[in-house]
This record gives C-alpha cells, sequence and structure tokens, in this order.
C-alpha cells in the first residue's frame, strides 16, 4: 500500500497545475453564470461531481454564501445515503435547498411509471425537473457534467442552451471563443451551464483528494445487499422486481457514479479511502458511466433523453 501512496503523490504533484488551471476555469465559469443570469440553481444529485461544483461554488464567492439554492430531484428511489448526506450539507453551510419529487409527478399525472424488470423512473424525473425550473422561474441551472462521461455529454457547451420546452438540440449550440459565453434567450428558455466540463474522472478524484473534500460513504466499499443483472451489480431494495433466475446475496461493493438504487451499478471493490480510489481508477479500463445501467437502454439512450430536458 505504501508503494501505491508514493504513487499517488507523484501524480497528485505532476498534476497540480492542471487541477488548479480546472478549479480556475469552473469558478470563472460559476461566476459567469452569476452575473449573466438573475436565478440561477445548482443541480444537486448528492454524487462526487455535484458535490465538487458545490465546493467550487463555496470558493468562488467566499466569504459570502453560495448566492443560489442547489435544486434536487427526488426520485423516491435515491440511496438514503445520499439524502443524508444532502441534508447535511445543506445544514452544515446553510444554502437554500429546493427539492421536487418524481412522486407528484406521477401522482398529478404528469408521468407515467415503468413496470416489470427493468423499471426506472429515471426518464421521468426531468418531467419534474422542468416543472421546478418552470415553478422557481430558474434560467440556468448549474450541473456537474463531464464531458468525458458519455458520447452525448462531449457534445455540451460550458452554457448550453434550452428552449422554451426544455429541449436541447446539439446541432444548434453557440460558440464559444476565447471563454466569451452568450447567456442571452428569450422569455421561457433556460441554459445549463457545465462548469466541469473539461474535468475527467481521475481529475475529479484528485482534487477530492487535494482539497479532503467529504462524500457519501456510498463511495466507499461496504457491505450490501445486490443481485446481478445482466453482468451489472444491483443494490437490492424491495420495490424491485426480481427475476427467477436473480438471487439477493452480500457483497463488498462501492458507487463509483449514483443515481437512484435501480440505475447505479456497483463495482465490486475493496477500496475504502480516497487514495485507494483513485489508485482503482488509474489501473481500470471500464469507464465510469459503463457502471450506469440507465445508459444500457440504447446507443442514444443519454442523448434522447438530453433532448427531452434530462440533466
Amino acid at each position: 500500500m505504501s508503494e501505491k501512496l508514493d504513487n499517488l503523490e507523484n501524480l497528485g504533484k505532476y498534476r497540480l497545475n492542471h487541477l488548479r488551471e480546472l478549479e480556475a476555469e469552473a469558478i470563472f465559469v460559476i461566476r459567469e453564470t452569476a452575473a449573466q443570469f438573475d436565478n440561477p440553481a445548482l443541480l444537486f444529485s448528492g454524487g462526487k461531481d455535484s458535490i465538487v461544483l458545490f465546493h467550487l461554488a463555496r470558493k468562488a464567492f467566499y466569504p459570502a454564501k453560495v448566492p443560489f439554492p442547489l435544486l434536487h430531484i427526488d426520485t423516491g428511489h435515491n440511496f438514503q445515503e445520499t439524502l443524508d448526506f444532502r441534508d447535511y450539507l445543506v445544514k452544515k453551510h446553510g444554502v437554500q435547498l429546493l427539492v421536487g419529487y418524481v412522486e407528484e409527478t406521477i401522482r398529478e399525472g404528469k408521468a407515467k411509471e415503468d413496470t416489470g424488470y427493468y423499471a426506472t423512473r429515471n426518464a421521468i424525473q426531468s418531467i419534474t425537473l422542468l416543472d421546478m425550473i418552470e415553478k422557481h422561474k430558474i434560467d440556468a441551472a448549474l450541473g456537474g457534467a463531464r464531458r468525458d462521461e458519455e458520447k452525448a455529454r462531449a457534445k455540451e457547451r460550458f452554457f448550453s442552451h434550452r428552449d422554451i420546452f426544455g429541449q436541447w438540440d446539439p446541432k444548434n449550440q453557440r460558440p464559444e471563443l476565447w471563454n466569451l459565453f452568450n447567456g442571452r434567450k428569450h422569455m421561457g428558455e433556460h441554459f445549463r451551464v457545465f462548469p466541469l466540463s473539461n474535468w475527467t474522472e481521475l481529475d475529479v478524484w484528485l482534487y477530492i483528494y487535494l482539497e479532503q473534500i467529504e462524500l457519501p460513504s456510498l463511495y466507499f466499499t461496504h457491505r450490501r445487499k445486490v443481485f446481478n443483472r445482466d453482468g451489472v451489480w444491483l443494490a437490492y431494495a424491495p420495490f424491485m422486481r426480481l427475476k427467477p433466475d436473480e438471487k439477493v446475496e452480500e457483497r463488498d461493493v462501492r458507487c463509483r457514479t449514483i443515481g437512484d438504487i435501480p440505475t447505479t451499478g456497483l463495482t465490486l471493490s475493496t477500496a475504502s479511502t480516497v487514495e485507494e480510489i483513485v489508485y482503482e481508477i488509474a489501473t481500470t479500463r471500464t469507464t465510469e458511466r459503463g457502471m450506469r445501467f440507465d445508459d444500457k437502454v440504447s446507443e442514444t439512450s443519454m442523448e434522447d433523453r438530453k433532448r427531452e430536458g434530462y440533466f
């Protein structure tokens, strides 16, 4: 383990200037958002990217508090650890929290819930998100998406325009030359803003290590009831329907990326510290989004959802 830690220290020193450049870029984008828009919000999932984004927002406006609320879309199928950490962070830093509930969207008849073995609320949370954006007159929603995550993400600009219906047109985005961002819009339109666009998964974890950022326990190896579906380990929850050949067992796992329970693939791992996670990521060939069950729907599943208003 000492050899691994030595390698991590060397990697951290090698990339320190790079991380500080990414930090400065992200803070600049966050400040530009606050300057150009009247009512921004930070999309907060409780995952590492949105936590890092919130950390950067705190740096951007220090010693003042973050001047916009956190917006969380609660699917009703979230990990309890995620919700507990969200509430802890909000209380610790005294920020405003807005929560949209997918349960309410279903109850109001605006969306129909999936049924069957592959049921998920992942797609219909876009409806809840757009309702919250409309309700609170949000004109810019900052998110922690990165271009390295998935090919549809790679098409995003820092300032990503959404039309009056909340839809994204990847072929009609504005050029961003010399860090000049065009936030002009018509009434009812809004922007998604992605300050972490140029970060990689390894950059995020090295920054977490450098800044000693707190994370939910889900990211570290723990014992959990799981089952294997189509080669992906999923956490078991009572609302999930198992196939006849699927069995629940206990394994040592951790989350590499966090969504709601039915869509979050788990990693069999022994990594219990940030240092061990960095080493694990640096030596793996599996992509981060490769652990998300919702991305296996089709080749264009992410892009299709983004066109409809997804994060």
